[in-house]
C-alpha cells in the first residue's frame, strides 16, 4: 500500500517451480494527495484506500488465498491518522496491515529488484521513487552495502515545488528542487563516494515504469511489463526535456503516459536527472519488480 498506488499480487507457490502469478494489478489510490505534506491522510484518499482494499479482499477470497501479507509505506508511516486506517482496514476486511520502516522498505525493494535484474558482482545504485519516500540502495547480487529511505517522494515534491501543476514547470522551481535535493541527499553523496564506482542506476516502481512506457509509446499493464528494460540515456534526456516544455494537458497526452503520473513524473524525473549528473552514471535499467516481489521472494525463501 504505497503513497500513490496500491498493488495486489496473488501467486500460486508450486514446489520446484517459479511462483505462478494469478493476479498482478495496481490501483491509483493517491493516498498522499492533499495531506501527506501536512502529516495526515485526507478524507477522500482515506475512503479510496478502504474501497480499494475491500476490492482486493474480494479477489483474495475469489482465489482462495491461504496466506496474506499486507505492507504500507510512507503515507501510513508518517501520517497522524495512519493507525486509524490500519484499524479500519482490519475491521472491514480482516486484513492486518504492517506499516514498515524506511530501512525495511529499502531492503525489500533490493530483494525485489534482484528477482528482475542480474546485478552480478558490480555495485549498482538502486532507486525507488514513491509518492512519499525515495529509497536508495547500493548493492550487487548478494550484498547490500548501504541503504537509506528519504522522505522526499514525488507527492511531497509536487506539493513543495509545483503546487499548481496545470501549467509548465517554472525554471526557477527546477533549480530550487535541484538545490533541495543536493541538501537532502548529502548522505547518499557520501555513500557513493565511499562505495563507488557504480556500474549504473537501476530504477523500480511507477516513475521508471512510465519512463519505459514513454520510450515504447504505450501504457502497458503491469502484467505485460518485462522484468527489466535498458532505458537509453538519450531517451531519458529526451523525455525530461519534453516534460519541461509541456503543461498538464500536454503531459497527459504523451503516448505512454499513465495519466495519474503526468505531474509527479516531472518532479520525479528531476531526482533522476540529479542522480545521473551528480554521480556520473551513464546506464539506466528499469525494474518492473520492487517491494512486493521482494516480500514474495522473502516469504518463499529465495
Amino acid at each position: 500500500m504505497g503513497t500513490n498506488t496500491f498493488h495486489l499480487l496473488i501467486v500460486e507457490d508450486r514446489p520446484g517451480q517459479p511462483p505462478h502469478p494469478l493476479v498482478r494489478t495496481k490501483v491509483g489510490v493517491r493516498l498522499g494527495e492533499g495531506g501527506i505534506s501536512k502529516g495526515e491522510i485526507a478524507p477522500l484518499p482515506y475512503a479510496r484506500a478502504l474501497q480499494t482494499v475491500r476490492g482486493f479482499k474480494e479477489e483474495i477470497e475469489l482465489h482462495a488465498v491461504t496466506e496474506v501479507r499486507a505492507t504500507a509505506t510512507s503515507a501510513m508511516r508518517v501520517s497522524r491518522n495512519g493507525p486509524d486506517l490500519v484499524r479500519d482496514i482490519l475491521e472491514t476486511t480482516g486484513i492486518q496491515v504492517e506499516v514498515i520502516a524506511g530501512e525495511r522498505e529499502a531492503e525489500l525493494i533490493a530483494k525485489g529488484i534482484r528477482q528482475a535484474v542480474p546485478l552480478g558482482q558490480a555495485k549498482h545504485l538502486l532507486m525507488d521513487i514513491g509518492g512519499g519516500s525515495v529509497e536508495f540502495i547500493i548493492a550487487n547480487e548478494d550484498t547490500i552495502f548501504w541503504k537509506q529511505s528519504f522522505e522526499i517522494g514525488a507527492q511531497r515534491l509536487l506539493d513543495k515545488f509545483f503546487p499548481d501543476p496545470s501549467g509548465v514547470f517554472p525554471r526557477e522551481q527546477l533549480q530550487a528542487e535541484l538545490e533541495y535535493l543536493a541538501d537532502k541527499l548529502a548522505p547518499l553523496t557520501a555513500a557513493v563516494a565511499a562505495h563507488g564506482p557504480l556500474a549504473g542506476l537501476v530504477g523500480s516502481s511507477g516513475s521508471f515504469d512510465t519512463l519505459a512506457d514513454l520510450s515504447v509509446g504505450q501504457v502497458r499493464r503491469e502484467a505485460d511489463l518485462p522484468p527489466s528494460t535498458l532505458l537509453p540515456l538519450a531517451d531519458f534526456e529526451q523525455h525530461f526535456a519534453q516534460l519541461l516544455t509541456l503543461d498538464h494537458e500536454g503531459r497527459v497526452a504523451l503516448p505512454g503516459m499513465f495519466p495519474m503520473r503526468a505531474d509527479m513524473l516531472l518532479v520525479a524525473s528531476v531526482i533522476v536527472k540529479y542522480v545521473l549528473a551528480t554521480y556520473g552514471l551513464t546506464q539506466i535499467t528499469t525494474s518492473a519488480f520492487a517491494l512486493k516481489e521482494g516480500l514474495l521472494a522473502e516469504l518463499l525463501g529465495k
